[in-house]
């Protein structure tokens, strides 16, 4: 009995894990993300370069996020570097995913100007895609030990 609470509370940790690191990509990506779409928008770009401007900002600014705290505890660049691309690419990726197939498919949204709110609400639509999709990877890289959920903050 006791193994089965003790495996029920694992379970829930992960989960509570997984649920912090998606947020903490979230705002990382979602940030760049936002960024790309508004420089996107102010240079009044096509659809597809907005887009990689806004993919290429959100793994920046994913990776970042892991990075500078790593870089401050002391890790040198390298090994900051071979951290954050092992922990977070997957999730970036997926989150990217989530993010530019809901912002894509919402008619309208990468053509919106900035002050409408069709462009917002887009945005967190998107966002909240992306959460949904890197969730899942998230859980998966903690529960299998491939990940400690950002613990290394």
């Amino acid at each position: 009995m006791k193994e089965h609470h003790e495996h029920r509370q694992q379970i829930e940790d992960n989960k509570t894990l997984a649920f912090r690191a998606t947020l903490h990509c979230v705002i990382g990506c979602g940030t760049g993300d936002i960024l790309g779409l508004v420089i996107g928008t102010i240079l009044n770009l096509a659809v597809i370069p907005t887009m990689i401007i806004a993919i290429i900002l959100g793994f920046v600014g994913g990776y970042s996020l892991t990075m500078i705290p790593l870089l401050r505890r002391g890790f040198n660049f390298i090994n900051a570097t071979k951290i954050t691309v092992v922990g977070e690419t997957a999730s970036i990726l997926f989150m990217e995913a989530g993010e530019n197939l809901s912002a894509f498919i919402i008619p309208g949204v990468l053509m919106a100007g900035l002050l409408t709110p069709l462009f917002w609400i887009g945005m967190i639509i998107s966002i909240i895609a992306g959460f949904v999709a890197a969730y899942p990877v998230n859980y998966f890289m903690i529960s299998r030990g491939l990940s400690k959920g950002h613990g290394h903050h």
